[in-house]
């Protein structure tokens, strides 16, 4: 018999599911409107409704804190925040923790990320996904993690860089690059290769196979980690993302909403270098906040998401 928690229809793009039957795969279609967007970090109202204006497709609500654990953020500011803006609210959980998980469900969050990069709350156990109506987003550095959260229940992957270094993108990159190249490797694999390559990268076998079958990962792919440019946006859309996380220190510019704007632009044009030097302009002195020392790491939190 079929596995409930397994959707074996696609087409190029997306999971599908004519009949409505899976859940998964409907909270995988609510990920993927998320596509070729912007997510931005927001700390208070008024910097979601900065995101919301600049076009961003979705905002995470994260914890206000410059040390110590972060945790999930306080449900009456997400529901305050949901009054005021009309795009989807995402908010974080430690991994593991799937009572924070059914409070920001309670008080209905758009999407979750269970983020290992704000806290562990079970260094064994990430939360069982299909227990929830709510979409949940998980990161990763590799293929096999990121299939290992796919069959936990993940509708969407961030492919995480380096979050404490500001401004720092080179193990985005890496890691973007590691993940498509190795789906490139299995997507010219025979059938008879793919078990041993399942066991290799410890992912199970069936969505291994629906990865080759797609030659992408079967949910929405992000990028999350150093990105404060719109040519760091440009540049991990050109490598294949969906769209890129973007941190709070977009609000430590002078001008937010321009820069944010800019960034947005970046992703929805990727492939244009005409207009990304065009909003890519006037940001120098912007630019120097977001260099990678001490300072910057304390002004804007220790302990960052993404």
């Amino acid at each position: 018999m079929a596995d409930e928690n397994a959707v074996t229809i696609y087409n190029n793009t997306a999971i599908s599911d004519p009949n409505k039957k899976n859940s998964f795969s409907m909270k995988v279609g609510l990920a993927q409107m998320l596509r070729g967007g912007v997510i931005i970090e927001v700390t208070n109202v008024e910097q979601a409704k900065i995101a919301e204006s600049s076009g961003a497709c979705c905002v995470i609500v994260i914890e206000n804190v410059q040390s110590g654990i972060l945790r999930m953020p306080d449900p009456g500011l997400v529901r305050e925040i949901k009054r005021v803006v009309s795009i989807p609210v995402m908010a974080k959980v430690r991994v593991g923790h799937f009572v924070e998980g059914q409070i920001l469900e309670a008080v209905e969050t758009d999407y979750i990320d269970e983020s290992e990069v704000i806290g562990v709350a079970d260094e064994d156990h990430f939360i069982n996904k299909h227990n929830f109506r709510v979409p949940f987003v998980c990161g990763c550095e590799d293929l096999g993690e990121a299939l290992r959260r796919i069959r936990e229940g993940a509708a969407m992957i961030r492919t995480q860089g380096d979050g404490m270094k500001l401004g720092d993108i080179v193990k985005t990159v890496k890691n973007v690059r590691k993940v498509m190249g190795d789906i490139r490797v299995l997507s010219n694999m025979d059938e008879d290769e793919v078990f041993a390559f399942s066991k290799k990268i410890g992912a199970p076998y069936d969505i291994v196979a629906q990865t080759k079958q797609m030659g992408r990962l079967p949910v929405v792919h992000f990028a999350s980690g150093g990105i404060v440019t719109p040519a760091d946006a440009a540049l991990v859309m050109q490598l294949g993302c969906d769209g890129v996380f973007v941190g709070p220190e977009v609000f430590g510019c002078g001008d937010p909403y321009k820069k944010a704007r800019a960034i947005v632009q970046a992703v929805r044009n990727y492939s244009d270098p005409r207009l990304l030097a065009e909003v890519s302009s006037g940001f120098n002195e912007a630019m120097a906040r977001f260099n990678v020392n001490e300072s910057s790491v304390q002004q804007f939190g220790a302990a960052r998401a993404y």
